[in-house]
């Protein structure tokens, strides 16, 4: 971690003497600067360094990995169905008509996805639940009260909190940075 430190500090120092021109290739000596033009710098996505990684690290950051990259295609499947959804719900105005709608909308899905989904380890469903959130903007509570009503979502968060699961499980970028780092480098959005 030292080391990462002493190349950051001499990367910012670069730039504020105005060396930033002789390691980017500019033929012309360096000049005295008084300001920074922003203009010269460029711009980079964070880079997460598994060189200093110990193993343990790496084989978490690896199940991680697969388990984004099998569960994004669903979160994006589901904001997608979502968004269709909410759209005709709003052109709905009858409520027993709603009611229906809402309930063909799960019987397709179920039938669609119900056996992938059962197939599905614990910690797959909890990183869907957060990929879920990132997507849509609502947490898998927030959903299943909208569409099923607080008595049934009370249930399904009683019954998930018995396998380790919390419907109510936020994607917080800061914290889950590694998923966002898995989907920018495999390309998932």
């Amino acid at each position: 971690m030292k080391s990462l430190k002493g190349w950051v500090v001499l990367f910012s120092m670069c730039g504020a003497m105005g060396l930033r021109a002789q390691i980017w290739g500019s033929s012309e000596p360096p000049q005295r600067v008084d300001t920074i033009e922003t203009s010269d710098f460029r711009r980079m996505d964070p880079v997460l360094i598994s060189g200093s990684m110990d193993e343990e690290r790496k084989k978490e950051y690896q199940i991680l990995k697969r388990r984004v990259i099998k569960t994004m295609p669903y979160a994006k499947m589901a904001a997608m169905k979502m968004r269709a959804m909410e759209d005709r719900l709003n052109t709905i105005e009858n409520r027993r008509e709603r009611k229906k709608y809402i309930k063909q909308c799960e019987a397709s899905i179920k039938q669609m996805y119900m056996e992938q989904l059962k197939n599905m380890t614990i910690g797959e469903g909890q990183v869907l639940m957060k990929l879920l959130h990132r997507e849509t903007g609502k947490t898998s509570w927030e959903i299943m009260k909208n569409y099923r009503g607080t008595t049934e979502a009370l249930f399904w968060q009683a019954f998930g909190s018995f396998y380790g699961h919390n419907l109510k499980q936020e994607y917080d970028p800061v914290l889950d940075y590694q998923i966002d780092h898995i989907i920018k480098q495999e390309r998932l959005e």
